[in-house]
């Protein structure tokens, strides 16, 4: 300290030891000063005085690089030295720097160069400390003057006159603090200038003195300095411009592109405007019409630019997006682009030298001529320079730099005065690598801040930058997320300009170059470029310039003038061919050369509707291809709606190098299919496997992309795809699959997010399967059912299992399959379904409907294959899966089974399918209780959710249990299949229909029945009958194939009558097995009612069978026990009353296992009916009800089916034996029920209906089955059916209550109807019927038209007869039966075949005629007698008396064949009735009116007498054979002439009558035998005359005795007169010849002597 307080006077020998000017002396001394300065203990005034030493030596010139040395270390060593005082050191270094001694000079620049440094360095030192204590407020006004300095602080007052000094003199200006510089050089002061603003930036930020030095100083000096350049135009003539233009100075130029290069990059910020006019002076450089030299160091200067690119984001900032400035940044870039344009087009003409190095660019140069040939020449070994080559300009490329450094190489040449000359290539190489270091740089800041956003923001997506709200995270508090947005949304802003300024231009000069170039690596940086460009704008969302960039590659890829829709209609059309006007400067976009120097790696076919010729690739095509891929590859995220693009080239060029897809839609070489193959070169065949990786890869690599960008992915594929179905209609060339083909493979790797992608992915391969090709659709298909299968398989989190929505989405589009029709396609869909169940049919869950759904779908005309196929998938359902499924689907697997035994092609399929129905049936069975109780929680909450939407839940059979439901779709879907057209379907299905009702019915609801009735057995039977009332009768002849068909089932109509009578017989036995069930719904009596119709009909249909069945159906309905009584019915029916049991039997395996869980399931179910309301009874008269029902319905059909037809012909339908039989079996049951009501109307009706189905004729055909040999008397089936009718009602009659003996007639007068038969057959209309005797029934006539053969009605009518006899016995005293002279009605019925007698059909018929005759007037006259006095039987008598006389003197003639024994047979019959006559006629006389008697009388007398006379017919002679009658007729005659007491007038008058008409005949024969004895002469008699005579002569014998034996009181005098009138008589005959005569003579004439009396005087007894 204190050496350096007292230095003046220790510096001062020094000083003085130099003033010597001495050399050796001087020496010493500076190296002691220089010793001292260096230990710092110099102090001001002592450095003061230092300087004005060495100053005088500088100007003795003595020492100089000494003295140097010395200011040197003075300087630097502390810092003393201030002012007046440093600036003199200053000056004194630059006065030494100007000397003539070349080492001097240049240390003494150096040294300037050092202190100057050392002056600024002073000033920061100077800063770091105060900055510490305070910080001082910055005075505004100090900028006002520049003189102000008054503020600064010691060494920055220095630094700052330092640097106003440095501007002065460069400007040429005298210096205001460096007083005593002699002389200046510019360059020099630019070079000082330059090196301070370098190395000292932060002290013109840092103080506004300074900062206002650059504004003030600095920049309008730049400004002035450049205006040579600026105003020089190469070849412009000096003489044209009125003042002589300063000539561009090199050294100069070039320095002050350096000053500026520094003022940019340091003070860009203070210097905004500034800075403006310099860039544009730059981008002015670049002209062409500017020296070659200064362009070159104009590109250098811009290069170090370029590779700033937050300078460039600044300037961004400050001009281009500032409302009224140039766009700098713009004109950058674009400038850049015409200079690279112009270089191609302008021929170099810088200076001399370059010219004639290039030569004449069109003339085959000695630069361009090999450039060409070994271009050409590939295999020529020639070693090829990078270059660019565009139109015939060749232009090299040069390595000028390292990537990403501005490394200038002519603004380095500082020593250089002339400009240099510059290599062909340089320009355009530094020009390139500016487009490359611009083009990285701003990516990569970009890039990088967007990552800091995206990580700041915690949002992946850069979309969700658009939308503030998404990027803002809870964990952030509000207000620092605006914040950020805020800054978020400049930045964007900013980055969103930048590359909108530059894109432009950058496009233009690299897709130029990408054309010219034939370097690989060169070609590989351009793509690059463009790749990261495209990836940047993509980024930021600017679609318009990132498709720009890709079309460029897209073009790059494909062989030149391509046709490519795509590229040239999208929006990279408006890029294409236009120029775009960059502020009055224009950028031609160039179309590429076509005569590119390429080598030619493939030839291949282009993708067109016509492909004309063929297109080549070369080497850079495919190097393009590659950096598409890896565009895509790398950067999917961000191209959005250019996949289009992308994909769209990839699939040309997949075309043309003949790519196929394979499995799984990965792409494989394969060879083209038309036109001349694809020719590949070796190079690139062994590139092939490589891209067609890459290829798939890109889509492998679609997993990372976010949704957004995905889907455009997938939309860009799908509108690909429908392009390429566009080119393939029509023709069945072989289409672009490469679409489809990678839906496939982008499908299964983003199989973890399949929801986002699945209907548009889907969607679009559905319309792929419709497309015509099959080629096509077989891809679309195949893709579609990957993707499925896939979906399925693929291991989801959460699983399919609980995700059900994603479940049915992927199952969704195989049922869409369904509504395409190409059947390839089907058969596609139904594998897919097969290998699903395969693989997922135990877990596909709610995924069912769809699946069936789709084997539901198949139609009917799809082909057999198709159906087959769905088939089997739904069998193996059926077996396997039914389990596993929700029971909601049940009802859809009977409905597919159901339909696919609609379908017509395959009857196996068909009835299979019904055998499939059979088994669901069984499942639901043995699975009720589970099935019943998930269908009932199902509906609950399908109620709720109705509910709650307020709609009505809509579902079949609604009312009903879904359990029930399910089982009435069942019974629907069985009796749809019923009435199907092919009678085996129908067949199968009735029976299984009524099996599974019949097995399974009972676990219906109770209910449920009611819908079973009417909507399932009601309405299949309406069905049926309509059918087959309009079946056909055309015969069918053969049932397919060869089998033959019986003749029975012939005809359409045959077919269906068999099925009519399954369906009626199944539901007659669901009625009668389950009236239990039945009987208490609501409307039984209509359902009975309704069945009733249904039997009608079908008893009334014109076919036998039906007809036949009709009635079976009836009798089983009827054959139904009554339900158990109020009475003895238990409170809660118990399981067992329940006939139920007897179906366990019934039901297949799993049924036994369990006997009697069902029965009692039904017990419950009965006693939960109970329960909840009392048991429904059906009363006694509702049950009356159903049976009068019944019996109407039979009355009905009985009427119609034998009402005899109007007319006749072949086609008449008659109604058959048993269908007869049947109907008439049916009262007896039916009348049990309806006894009580049933009157005589029903009675009457009854009777119209055995009389008309008796009179029904059969066919001869079938007579010899149904009639018996006409000998053998036995009754037809029919026959004894309607007897035993009236015998069930006879015997209720009689054991009936008293008002329905009134009944007793009718049943008589029916029953002799059909006595009556036995002489006259009934009538049947009008058909004429032949006698069964003449029916022409051999079997030759078969076939013959039917002839209708009457029955043999006697056995029938005998029989008949023989109920009349014996009802008769009974009923004979009852009072209908007198009041409705029955009796009178069995006699004159009797009377017929009486008087036919011998002329009866049957012998039989007369015989029993007369024995029922006998027997019932053995009843019946006594009724009658006492019913006398009524007149009641009156009418009987006259028609009994001409029975007699029908009878006893018939006219029929005996047989000639009848023996003797047979004749006295019958007479002895004829004699009993006389017996009758005289047992129960005769003696009750009096109780009979006199005409009968009289009748009778007459009879007996014309009975008894053997005579011929004239009162006699012809055919009486027979009678005389009838002795024995005869002797009966007289004996009776005598026994009544003499009744021992009279009683009544009545009967003596009776016994008068018969003596007197006894004596007359008496006497009448004798008279006639006298007469004919003497006429005879000599011949004899007949012997008939003489047994006759006989006969009389005993009579009169006996007559005598028994007048004797009669008391005389009683003998009328009358008799007495006749009697001994007969004597002479007598005496006249003693003439005859014969013996016999004679002593019958005698013994008449003996008696006579008892009238051998003298004459008495008293009067005669008797009066006349």
């Amino acid at each position: 300290k204190a050496l350096k307080d007292n230095s003046s006077e220790v510096v001062q020998p020094f000083l003085m030891g130099c003033g010597t000017k001495e050399p050796k002396i001087t020496q010493l001394c500076l190296a002691a000063i220089q010793r001292l300065m260096s230990h710092e203990v110099v102090s001001e005034t002592a450095a003061g005085n230092i300087i004005n030493m060495l100053w005088q030596l500088m100007e003795n010139s003595l020492e100089e690089l000494k003295l140097l040395q010395t200011v040197l270390v003075l300087l630097t060593t502390n810092t003393v030295v201030h002012d007046e005082a440093l600036s003199k050191a200053i000056v004194l270094c630059f006065r030494l720097h100007f000397t003539k001694d070349n080492i001097t000079n240049n240390t003494a620049a150096a040294t300037v160069r050092q202190v100057v440094t050392v002056v600024f360095e002073r000033m920061v030192a100077e800063d770091e400390r105060h900055r510490d204590i305070i910080e001082q407020p910055v005075l505004v006004q100090g900028n006002s003057n520049r003189r102000s300095v008054s503020t600064l602080k010691p060494c920055a007052k220095d630094a700052y006159m330092l640097f106003q000094d440095l501007c002065q003199l460069v400007n040429a200006d005298a210096p205001y603090w460096l007083v005593g510089m002699t002389e200046m050089t510019r360059t020099f002061g630019l070079e000082l200038l330059e090196s301070v603003l370098n190395d000292f930036p932060q002290v013109f930020l840092q103080h506004q003195e300074f900062s206002f030095l650059l504004k003030e100083r600095v920049c309008p000096l730049v400004i002035k300095l450049f205006s040579p350049n600026i105003k020089f135009r190469q070849g412009s003539s000096t003489s044209s411009s009125p003042a002589p233009v300063e000539k561009p100075y090199f050294p100069i130029c070039m320095r002050l592109l350096r000053v500026v290069s520094v003022l940019i990059k340091q003070f860009y910020s203070l210097l905004v405007t500034e800075c403006e006019i310099f860039l544009s002076l730059l981008v002015k450089f670049l002209d062409a019409d500017k020296p070659q030299w200064l362009r070159a160091v104009a590109v250098e200067s811009i290069h170090r630019l370029c590779v700033q690119p937050q300078l460039l984001r600044s300037f961004c900032q400050s001009y281009d997006m500032k409302q009224h400035s140039t766009k700098v940044f713009r004109d950058i870039v674009n400038a850049l682009g015409s200079f690279i344009q112009s270089l191609f087009l302008v021929p170099p003409t810088g200076n001399p030298a370059t010219t004639n190095q290039a030569g004449n660019n069109n003339s085959a140069g000695p630069v361009s001529a090999p450039a060409n040939s070994g271009m050409l020449g590939i295999g020529g070994g020639v070693t090829l320079l990078p270059a660019f080559e565009y139109r015939g300009t060749w232009i090299p490329i040069l390595t000028v730099t390292v990537q990403g450094s501005a490394k200038a190489t002519y603004l380095e040449m500082l020593d250089k005065v002339e400009p240099p000359t510059i290599p062909e290539g340089y320009a355009m190489s530094v020009a390139f690598h500016c487009l490359l270091d611009l083009v990285r740089g701003i990516t990569t800041m970009i890039e990088g801040e967007l990552g800091e956003v995206e990580t700041e923001c915690l949002t992946t997506t850069t979309e969700a930058v658009s939308s503030p709200t998404q990027s803002s995270s809870e964990q952030q508090e509000f207000q620092s997320t605006s914040d950020q947005m805020d800054k978020e949304i400049v930045s964007r802003a900013v980055w969103e300009e930048m590359v909108n300024a530059c894109w432009c231009g950058l496009l233009a000069a690299l897709s130029l170059l990408l054309d010219a170039s034939t370097d690989e690596a060169a070609t590989e940086n351009i793509l690059k470029a463009e790749l990261t460009m495209a990836a940047l704008c993509g980024r930021l969302g600017l679609v318009t310039s990132r498709d720009a960039f890709i079309t460029a590659m897209c073009k790059g890829s494909l062989p030149p003038h391509y046709a490519l829709t795509v590229l040239n209609t999208t929006t990279a059309a408006t890029l294409s061919n236009k120029s775009y006007s960059i502020q009055g400067q224009n950028v031609m976009m160039i179309s590429p050369s076509s005569e590119s120097h390429q080598q030619v790696v493939a030839v291949g076919q282009p993708l067109a509707v016509q492909p004309q010729g063929t297109v080549m690739l070369t080497s850079k095509n495919i190097q393009c291809m590659r950096t598409l891929l890896n565009l895509a590859h790398c950067h999917g995220a961000v191209l959005g709606t250019s996949w289009q693009l992308v994909l769209a080239t990839l699939q040309h060029l997949v075309w043309i190098l003949g790519l196929k897809p394979s499995s799984g839609g990965a792409l494989k070489p394969g060879r083209a299919v038309e036109g001349p193959s694809t020719v590949l070169t070796t190079a690139v065949m062994t590139d092939l496997p490589v891209i067609s990786n890459i290829l798939s890869r890109l889509f492998e690599s679609s997993q990372y992309l976010d949704d957004v960008s995905l889907h455009h992915l997938i939309n860009a594929l799908c509108s690909l795809s429908l392009e390429a179905m566009d080119m393939a209609y029509g023709n069945n060339k072989e289409p672009s699959l490469f679409a489809v083909a990678k839906l496939l493979e982008t499908g299964l790797v983003n199989m973890h997010r399949i929801e986002i992608l699945w209907r548009p992915l889907t969607g679009h391969l559905l319309e792929v399967c419709q497309h015509p090709n099959s080629r096509m659709r077989e891809w679309g298909a195949e893709a579609l059912t990957s993707l499925i299968k896939a979906g399925l398989t693929f291991n989801h989190d959460p699983p399919l299992s609980q995700n059900q929505r994603l479940q049915l989405l992927l199952l969704n589009p195989l049922k869409e399959m369904s509504s395409i029709n190409h059947p390839d396609i089907r058969l596609k869909q139904l594998e897919c379904v097969l290998q699903i169940l395969q693989s997922q049919g135990d877990s596909l869950g709610p995924g069912w409907p769809l699946v069936l759904g789709v084997m539901g779908a198949i139609r009917n005309d799809q082909g057999e294959s198709l159906i087959r196929t769905a088939f089997q998938c739904l069998q193996l359902v059926v077996t396997d899966f039914l389990p596993t499924m929700p029971c909601t689907c049940l009802q859809i697997v009977v409905d597919v089974a159901g339909s696919f035994g609609l379908h017509n092609q395959e009857l196996n399929i068909s009835l299979t399918s019904i055998g499939l129905l059979w088994n669901i049936s069984d499942y639901f069975f043995q699975r009720g209780e589970t099935i019943e109780k998930e269908l009932n929680k199902e509906e609950a909450a399908q109620q709720k959710q109705a509910e709650e939407k307020g709609v009505v839940l809509n579902r079949p059979f609604h009312p009903a249990p879904p359990f029930d439901c399910l089982w009435l779709c069942l019974y629907a879907k069985l009796g749809e299949l019923c009435v199907d057209p092919r009678p085996a379907v129908r067949k199968s299905a009735g029976q299984t229909l009524f099996s599974t009702i019949g097995a399974h019915g009972t676990l219906l609801q109770h209910s449920t029945w009611h819908t079973v009735i009417w909507k399932v057995l009601f309405h299949l039977l309406d069905r049926v009958r309509e059918s087959s009332t309009t079946a056909d009768k055309e015969k069918i002849e053969s049932g397919g194939g060869n089998i033959l068909i019986h003749h029975s089932r012939d005809t359409a109509e045959k077919q269906w009558a068999e099925t009519w009578v399954l369906t009626l017989a199944g539901v007659a036995r669901i009625f009668n097995t389950r009236r239990y069930l039945l009987q208490p719904l609501g409307d039984f009596s209509r359902a009975w009612d309704v069945l009733l119709d249904h039997i009608q009909s079908a008893a009334l249909s014109k076919n036998n069978e039906v007809s036949l069945a009709a009635l079976k159906s009836f009798q089983e309905i009827l054959q139904i026990v009554s339900p158990v009584r109020d009475s003895d019915k238990p409170e809660t029916p118990p399981a067992v009353n329940v006939p139920v049991p007897v179906l366990i039997g019934s039901i297949s395996g799993p049924g036994l296992n369990r006997p009697f869980v069902r029965t009692d399931s039904i017990g419950e179910r009965l006693g939960r009916y109970s329960s909840s309301e009392p048991p429904i009874v059906t009363d006694e008269l509702e049950d009356l009800n159903l049976w009068w029902a019944a019996w109407n319905t039979w009355y009905r059909i009985g009427s119609e089916s034998t009402k005899p037809p109007v007319t006749f012909d072949k086609l008449t339908f008659i109604p058959s034996q048993p269908f007869l039989t049947a109907l008439i079996q049916i009262f007896p049951a039916l009348y049990q029920h309806i006894k009580t009501g049933f009157n005589m109307d029903d009675l009457q009706k009854l009777g119209v209906i055995l009389h008309s189905a008796v009179s029904v004729p059969i066919s001869s055909d079938a007579s010899p089955f149904i009639l018996p040999s006409y000998t053998e008397a036995v009754l037809t089936s029919l026959q004894e059916a309607v007897l035993t009718a009236l015998d069930v009602l006879q015997k209720a009659i009689c054991i009936g209550p008293e008002n329905m003996q009134i009944m007793y007639p009718a049943i008589f007068d029916q029953l002799l109807a059909f006595v009556e038969f036995s002489c006259k057959p009934p009538q049947y209309g009008q058909l004429e019927t032949k006698h069964i005797a003449n029916a022409k029934y051999n079997q030759i006539q078969l076939f013959a038209p039917a002839e209708w053969v009457a029955l043999n009605y006697v056995p029938f009518a005998e029989r008949s007869l023989e109920v009349v006899v014996d009802l008769y016995q009974k009923t004979a005293c009852h009072k209908a039966v007198v009041n409705e002279k029955v009796l009178q009605n069995i006699i004159k019925t009797l009377r017929v075949p009486l008087s036919l007698k011998y002329s009866c059909p049957s012998e039989s018929t007369w015989k029993l005629a007369v024995s029922s005759l006998l027997k019932v007037l053995s009843i019946g006259l006594p009724v009658a007698r006492q019913h006398a006095s009524s007149g009641k039987f009156d009418s009987m008598w006259p028609e009994l008396a001409n029975t007699f006389e029908d009878f006893l003197f018939t006219k029929s003639i005996p047989p000639d064949n009848l023996s003797i024994q047979e004749f006295q047979r019958n007479e002895s019959i004829d004699v009993e009735v006389v017996q009758l006559i005289s047992t129960e006629i005769l003696p009750y006389a009096n109780f009979i009116p006199k005409e009968f008697v009289g009748q009778i009388m007459t009879m007996l007398n014309k009975g008894s007498i053997h005579s011929q006379s004239s009162s006699f017919t012809e055919a009486e002679i027979d009678i005389r054979l009838r002795e024995e009658f005869s002797k009966m007729c007289f004996e009776t005659l005598l026994q009544f002439s003499f009744s021992n007491k009279v009683t009544t007038p009545q009967e003596g008058y009776i016994s008068r009558m018969a003596l007197s008409v006894l004596l007359k005949r008496s006497q009448d024969v004798l008279h006639r035998y006298i007469e004919d004895e003497r006429l005879s002469g000599k011949c004899p008699l007949p012997r008939q005359q003489v047994t006759e005579i006989i006969f009389v002569l005993k009579a009169v014998s006996t007559l005598i005795d028994s007048l004797k034996k009669t008391q005389p009181e009683n003998v009328d005098g009358n008799t007495w007169a006749q009697v001994i009138a007969l004597y002479p008589t007598l005496v006249e005959c003693i003439t005859c010849s014969s013996s016999e005569v004679c002593s019958a003579l005698k013994e008449a004439l003996v008696p006579f002597k008892d009238f051998m009396q003298p004459p008495a005087s008293k009067v005669q007894n008797g009066e006349s």
